[in-house]
């Protein structure tokens, strides 16, 4: 959820800091207070495009920072971070930064770290959804209504999706394979001359598997020879000789032997040190054999040099190492060889790609025919949702249709894409004897807050949206709609957390919390502020929103009644 957020030098706002709570907060206040204008600055942190006009008169930057908690370690926000490698604690908080100067530069930051605009709209987009009266969300985009309906039952989908996608990825392979192979003659003659050169190149080379890596160890080793050999002198003749390392700890041990009978301890510290000296014997042996075995070879260090020389060279145009350069050689022997019998590798590419053509066409009808069922369950489901919503009379319909493409398909040809041969749009009739429409072609202002708010009922839950905010989508309805529209947004709340602005005293009474936004004037500034209510306040703000200026005692009681109703229906 949206725990906090602070916006400083915004619009007419001079420094707010609110906190939220989950469930439903409602803000309310006087036309022009500066409701919608905190709005505007949650969905400049969720990414909106920012404009110079937002800075505070006579500042020189508007900032707006916002915290918040994700409980569920599985939510998308996630795999947006891990994308662009961005930081985020074990506890789940995300601090959201946007700054805007009044020369209209805007800084992005996401916990500290700065970010492109961009990332911060793709963060935004997975925590946030804002609805407004004006604005399209992706309830009516009709590119998204495939992904909600996939959503409503995941489940059913999860693995037919993945069994169609698996065998969709090998079929794009396919394809991009036959079209490579099929370019003109002149294109493909001339990677034939590219590959042979190289691939000889390579191959008069001689390399070997892990060659460089050795070579340096070698050349290392004979670089260093006077420094080895001197060492390993110093090493052994302060160990081996008379009066050395060794002749002195031979004299202890046999001092030691001589008191081993004469309690625990020093048979013991006898026996100890006899291990000891074994141990470093040991090593006088090997530090022998080894300046035995040392022979400076200045010839062979030449040529080692040579040789790295041109394995760095090689390296340069074909790989990091030797290994890389070995395995290009593999790929190259493969492509031309499938080059040279062209027309052998297109028939079978032919035979491969029709078989799997049958297969993913399979696969796609399975989702489609699931997706009919769903989408039935769906429409149902809606459908009880606008009839508590006083659109009993309306239709609802998930219409499908295939994309044109080269895929043959019964009578017709049909693209695929990594949702499968679908293609859907969510389609309404609000009216009697009206044909259905596409969603977003629904022209009532009232009509559109209705139906949204009945599929953001079905929706949320689904969605994972961190915060559902909604900006006056309550215009245009009054009485029973009134009292429905904010028995749905209350029950959004169950899911995400919500913020709405409103003007109705019945959305206002379900809230489970009420932030009121005033604004004050002097001679120079106008200034917004909040303040949270408590509910003998809340009182007083409901029955301005009933009565207007005029608070009376029966305006007061009516504001009481829908608090205490709206209780009843949580």
């Amino acid at each position: 959820m949206l725990a906090e957020i602070t916006i400083k030098d915004f619009a007419i706002i001079d420094e707010v800091s609110l906190s939220f709570n989950d469930g439903l907060t409602v803000l309310t206040g006087e036309t022009g207070a500066g409701k919608s204008i905190i709005i505007d600055a949650i969905q400049l942190l969720a990414g909106a495009r920012a404009s110079v006009e937002f800075v505070r008169h006579e500042s020189e930057k508007a900032n707006i920072e916002g915290i918040f908690f994700i409980d569920d370690a599985d939510h998308d926000v996630y795999n947006v971070l891990n994308h662009f490698d961005l930081p985020y604690d074990d506890e789940g908080s995300i601090v959201l930064q946007r700054q805007i100067t009044s020369k209209g530069k805007s800084i992005c930051r996401v916990n500290g770290k700065l970010i492109t605009l961009a990332i911060l709209k793709e963060i935004g987009q997975t925590i946030i959804d804002i609805h407004s009266q004006h604005e399209t969300q992706s309830l009516m985009q009709s590119d998204q209504h495939i992904e909600l309906l996939d959503e409503f039952d995941q489940q059913a989908l999860a693995e037919a999706k993945e069994s169609y996608l698996h065998i969709y990825e090998d079929y794009l392979r396919l394809k991009r394979r036959f079209k490579d192979l099929s370019e003109n003659e002149q294109e493909i003659a001339q990677r034939m001359d590219l590959l042979r050169f190289q691939y000889n190149e390579l191959k008069e080379a001689q390399l070997q598997s892990n060659e460089d890596e050795q070579l340096e160890e070698e050349r290392h080793q004979l670089s260093n020879f006077e420094k080895v050999y001197e060492n390993l002198q110093t090493a052994y003749y302060s160990l081996y000789g008379e009066h050395k390392g060794l002749d002195f700890l031979s004299h202890a041990m046999t001092s030691l032997e001589q008191l081993e009978d004469v309690n625990d301890t020093y048979s013991q510290l006898s026996e100890q040190l006899k291990n000891h000296y074994y141990a470093i014997e040991e090593i006088s042996f090997q530090l022998r054999n080894d300046l035995d075995e040392l022979e400076f070879q200045p010839e062979r260090l030449n040529e080692i040099e040579k040789r790295l020389h041109e394995i760095n060279r090689l390296k340069r145009k074909y790989g990091k190492d030797v290994n890389d350069m070995l395995h290009l050689m593999a790929s190259m022997e493969e492509e031309l060889e499938q080059l040279e019998n062209k027309d052998t590798h297109l028939q079978a590419l032919e035979n491969q790609i029709a078989d799997v053509e049958k297969d993913v066409l399979m696969e796609a009808e399975q989702i489609h025919e699931l997706r009919k069922q769903i989408s039935e369950d769906l429409s149902h489901s809606i459908h009880e949702e606008l009839k508590d919503l006083y659109l009993e009379k309306s239709k609802f319909n998930v219409a499908f249709k295939t994309l044109s493409g080269d895929i043959k398909y019964h009578n017709n040809h049909i693209a695929l894409n990594k949702n499968g041969m679908d293609h859907i749009q969510f389609m309404i009739s609000t009216n009697p004897g009206e044909p259905e429409k596409p969603l977003q072609k629904v022209a009532s202002g009232g009509e559109i807050s209705r139906i949204m708010l009945a599929l953001k009922s079905i929706f949320s839950e689904h969605q994972h949206m961190t915060s559902v905010i909604f900006d006056e989508v309550d215009t245009g309805v009054s009485g029973r709609v009134a009292q429905a529209i904010a028995q749905k947004i209350h029950r959004i709340s169950r899911h995400s957390q919500v913020l709405c602005i409103t003007h109705l005293p019945q959305v206002a009474a379900i809230a489970d919390h009420h932030l009121l936004i005033e604004k004050s004037q002097d001679d120079h500034q106008t200034k917004t502020f909040v303040r949270k209510l408590d509910q003998d306040e809340s009182v007083i703000e409901l029955s301005r929103m009933i009565s207007g200026t005029e608070i009376t005692e029966t305006t007061k009681q009516h504001a009481e009644e829908l608090i205490e109703q709206a209780k009843s229906v949580k």
